[in-house]
């Protein structure tokens, strides 16, 4: 089963714009049943896909630090068939403290998400917060397969680079060898001489992994998000939906992404 996770620990790299839409598109055009894991405190992927997360009773906060809660019990349906999402809330802020004693704290999002191939999902597309830390190595081992999300911005090579680093790291760490960077997504693209020449030396550095569609500016996207819907709802024929199309489908078709194995959670 495909773990997509979105990470990128500088926020503002339309990280959530392309998790969600990926997991919208492998649900609509490829027909599978996708599970969209939000871990960031700010709720921003449940609330792009209408769910209202600052009433409900229960999230992936509630999920990973409460044994009697199960998958099942916070998972939340969505307007697009085939897709579901977890929902996160504020209280993602608190869980580097409450598992702080637990030798296994890393693998909590993995335990909990072992039983989501046999309960029919067939991908699990997440969107990791901005940050390194404790929330995004669960995700780290939980995912098969890291797309990184880079702003066409200074030092966001170094940044990339970097991140590509930590990933193989904590692959080794946690023993998730197979765990690597697939694609590298340019995002907040204008015309301009720097962000040609940014992309030029993306290319140089990742000439396999670079997605050849970079995420440009366009209102519909926004717009969508602001109405709870995807881009195909709200604006099917719109440019952003072309992009995010192309893009997800680069992710989709990324043949190194077949290595990847989910991690074993004895």
């Amino acid at each position: 089963m495909r773990r997509i996770a979105f990470i990128n620990e500088k926020g503002g790299t339309g990280k959530t714009t392309l998790a969600v839409s990926t997991a919208a598109w492998l649900a609509q055009e490829r027909k599978l049943r996708v599970l969209l894991v939000d871990l960031d405190t700010q709720g921003h992927a449940g609330k792009s896909l209408g769910v209202d997360v600052r009433t409900l009773p229960r999230n992936v906060f509630h999920l990973l630090t409460e044994e009697s809660v199960q998958l099942a019990d916070v998972v939340q349906p969505t307007a697009v068939p085939g897709l579901s999402v977890l929902p996160s809330y504020k209280e993602m802020g608190d869980f580097p403290v409450v598992v702080a004693q637990d030798e296994r704290r890393a693998w909590r999002l993995a335990e909990k998400l072992a039983p989501a191939e046999a309960a029919g999902y067939q991908a699990i597309v997440f969107d990791a917060p901005p940050s390194m830390g404790l929330t995004t190595r669960n995700i780290l081992v939980a995912a098969t397969e890291v797309v990184v999300p880079v702003a066409l911005t200074y030092l966001a090579l170094d940044g990339c680079a970097e991140m590509v680093e930590t990933v193989r790291k904590v692959g080794e760490a946690e023993g998730r060898p197979d765990l690597r960077v697939t694609k590298v997504v340019p995002t907040l693209y204008r015309k301009t001489a720097l962000a040609d020449a940014i992309l030029e030396r993306l290319k140089a550095y990742f000439p396999d992994a670079l997605a050849s569609t970079p995420l440009g500016f366009n209102v519909k996207i926004d717009e969508a998000q602001s109405h709870g819907k995807t881009i195909w709802e709200y604006a099917p024929s719109s440019r952003g939906a072309e992009m995010l199309a192309a893009i997800a489908r680069e992710i989709h078709d990324a043949p190194s992404t077949r290595k990847g194995r989910a991690p074993r959670v004895a």
